[in-house]
């Protein structure tokens, strides 16, 4: 007998197949059982009839708890009334493994509860569906670099010195030293680049940022493309063509968990270039008109964030932020040298900011005096002036936050639940 899963189970209409699963759900009437199997790929009801499997069969379906792992083999049919449009017509019911007590019940749970239990809680329908979003976004962002040509590229998760702020380091012993756990790829992607011409990181990222906001993770995954030869415009153009890219294909790919998700698809449907460009400088004009109080060559905050995204139905670029509040290896606007030629993508609905990045400085002298004025110590960073001494280029590059992008696609409220297992400030378990 074949053994099928359950999101391939129209290919065999009227034959007999073998499902292998966990019980989900199950109800009774008279003398059916109706048992709902979910195997990872979906879930499907098996009606078990007392007079199609054995005594002990139907007793076991009368009684097996929620997540007991079971093998079901019986007739697929067809039924309209069933999400799949089919439901199996069970013959034979075994039983694997019995979950007694399973914690996670059908009643409402606090978040701290379920997020201790986040090593189950990634079996229900709603963290299902989310994981299964992210890994199309991760996929189809992947897929757009490397149709492209870029290479991927991996960098090291140990570091010597930081990338965005000396503050937010998580620093580890390293045998008779101290190392640090990365905070991007991107110096790493720079050299790259200088040997392969467009490259694309992707890995995980982490910041010891003491913060509990919705959006924020101690450990979080990006997608860092680097260009040699680029320069802020055409990384515009790049990082606008990859958001539609990832958005179509979750609209494409992920109908069902986006219904699962109960998610409004009429504003991602919106995610069309072009998308609105504006600078910081109208930005700040932007949060004055809206009556909120902000202060030129301040950062954004998820507030203000937020009233920006919600100013606009689509994603927004936001253009040439203060140089004093961007990291050391941004470059200069030449005709502003107080501007940087910085660039961050602004989701929509309120959603704020899901890609950084911009135009590095490629002038060695420029990038000392960065270094030094930001206090950074100078020799673990020797390696990263080699790239201005050896053949300096311009050129750009962006991070996309893959579970930022995913909260947003997903329409949910909070960041932690786009990764199957979620590090935050206060939370190291599971």
């Amino acid at each position: 007998m074949t053994w099928v899963t359950v999101d391939k189970v129209a290919q065999y209409e009227d034959q007999n197949v073998e499902l292998r699963g966990w019980i989900a759900n199950r109800r009774s009437s008279g003398k059916i059982r109706f048992l709902h199997l979910r195997d990872g790929h979906g879930v499907i009801q098996c009606v078990v009839m007392a007079n199609q499997v054995s005594p002990e069969a139907f007793e076991l379906s009368d009684r097996v708890p929620y997540e007991s792992s079971v093998i079901v083999r019986g007739t697929v049919k067809k039924e309209p009334r069933s999400p799949l449009g089919y439901e199996i017509s069970a013959n034979e019911v075994r039983l694997i493994a019995e979950a007694a007590d399973y914690p996670i019940s059908k009643k409402d749970h606090g978040v701290g509860f379920l997020m201790d239990n986040r090593h189950l809680w990634i079996r229900s329908s709603k963290q299902n569906a989310l994981l299964k979003l992210r890994s199309v976004v991760t996929n189809a962002a992947r897929s757009f670099f490397d149709e492209l040509g870029f290479v991927s590229v991996e960098a090291p998760v140990l570091t010597p010195t930081a990338c965005e702020g000396t503050t937010s380091l998580f620093e580890v012993a390293y045998f008779d030293r101290s190392a640090y756990l990365t905070q991007s790829g991107q110096l790493y992607g720079e050299a790259a680049a200088m040997a392969l011409g467009q490259i694309c990181v992707y890995g995980p990222t982490f910041r010891a940022e003491k913060s509990k906001t919705r959006r924020h993770l101690t450990e979080f995954w990006m997608i860092e493309p680097e260009m040699a030869f680029w320069e802020l415009p055409e990384t515009i153009d790049l990082a606008e063509k990859m958001i539609c890219r990832i958005v179509e294909a979750a609209l494409e790919k992920c109908s069902t968990q986006l219904k699962t998700l109960e998610r409004d698809t009429a504003s991602l449907e919106k995610a069309v270039p072009p998308f609105p460009r504006i600078t910081y400088s109208r930005a700040v004009e932007i949060l004055k008109e809206k009556g909120v109080e902000f202060n030129w060559g301040d950062d954004f905050g998820a507030d203000e964030e937020a009233v920006l995204s919600q100013s606009f139905d689509k994603p927004v670029f936001v253009t040439h932020y203060p140089a004093d509040i961007k990291a050391f290896y941004m470059k200069r606007e030449p005709q502003n040298p107080k501007l940087a030629l910085a660039v961050d993508l602004l989701a929509p609905e309120g959603y704020g900011e899901i890609i950084g990045g911009g135009q590095r400085e490629d002038s060695l002298e420029m990038l000392e005096h960065r270094i030094a004025e930001h206090g950074l110590p100078r020799e673990p960073l020797e390696w990263y002036l080699d790239l201005r001494r050896y053949g300096s280029v311009p050129h750009a590059g962006f991070g996309l936050g893959i579970e930022r992008a995913v909260t947003w696609i997903a329409g949910i409220h909070h960041v932690r639940e786009t990764i199957a297992f979620p590090r935050l400030m206060d939370r190291l378990y599971p």
